[in-house]
């Protein structure tokens, strides 16, 4: 069992910055491939970026490519995602997530253990 908590969330304006992390508790954090999602208002939950356990994998959706960046600590027992030049279309509530089995890691059906999310406004 692992639970997540999402922090980092906020109001932003376009082109700015803002760094999420997500902390884990629970056994064996570190073998788990780790993900972060986003759900639009009024959309379904997106793949953003996702993190193999040692951290040499790592995978971004083409609409974040260039300016997300995901990392992992295990010795924290957390993932972190550094968003850059953000856009008003990043707006969303981001949930990051662990992995169980082999799933596709952009599919959400692949992923066991969820966070409650972290609301991310960026205004124009």
């Amino acid at each position: 069992q692992v639970q997540l908590v999402e922090s980092g969330g906020g109001l932003v304006q376009a082109g700015g910055s803002l760094r999420l992390s997500c902390a884990a508790s629970g056994r064996s954090f570190g073998s788990y491939f780790m993900g972060w999602f986003r759900r639009a208002p009024g959309k379904e939950r997106n793949f953003v970026a996702a993190i193999s356990w040692s951290g040499s994998r790592i995978y971004y959706a083409d609409s974040v490519k260039g300016r997300f960046t995901i990392s992992r600590d295990n010795a924290k027992n957390t993932v972190y995602l550094q968003m850059n030049s953000l856009k008003p279309e990043d707006t969303a509530i981001y949930y990051c997530a662990a992995r169980t089995g082999t799933g596709l890691m952009e599919v959400p059906a692949s992923y066991a253990y969820w966070g409650q999310g972290t609301q991310v406004t960026v205004s124009s």
